[in-house]
């Protein structure tokens, strides 16, 4: 049984960072990509960044490149999301998901998901 279990949302002044992490469990994560979504109330939701691990591919929406890292820690079967120089339009609800397709897209809906963790950017 694939679950995904996100952490490490919270609340975080413009220009700050966080980290979040997402532990999986059911699967290992050389077989499958897995990423962040996120979305912001009366927003659609938005494809942030995945990561195949078989591949080395990855991806970053355009709204994030060069302020969000993806990493993973295979032993941990972890991945996390570094936010660095975050904005208040960053604020969203964030989610892993996992899929054993590569996505590399903002519209791929993936198979299994996280139940989410808030991200607040406010002064």
């Amino acid at each position: 049984q694939v679950q995904l279990v996100e952490s490490g949302g919270g609340l975080v002044q413009p220009g700050g960072s966080l980290r979040l992490s997402c532990e999986a469990s059911g699967f290992t994560l050389e077989y499958y990509t897995i990423g962040w979504f996120r979305q912001a109330p009366g927003k659609e939701r938005e494809g942030v960044s995945c990561m195949s691990t078989s591949s080395g591919s990855t991806y970053y929406a355009d709204s994030v490149q060069g302020r969000f890292t993806i990493s993973r820690d295979d032993a941990k079967n972890t991945v996390y999301l570094q936010m660095n120089s975050l904005k208040p339009e960053d604020t969203a609800v964030y989610y892993c998901a996992a899929d054993p397709v590569y996505w590399g897209s903002s519209s791929y809906v993936p198979e299994y998901w996280g139940q989410g963790t808030q991200v607040t950017v406010s002064s």
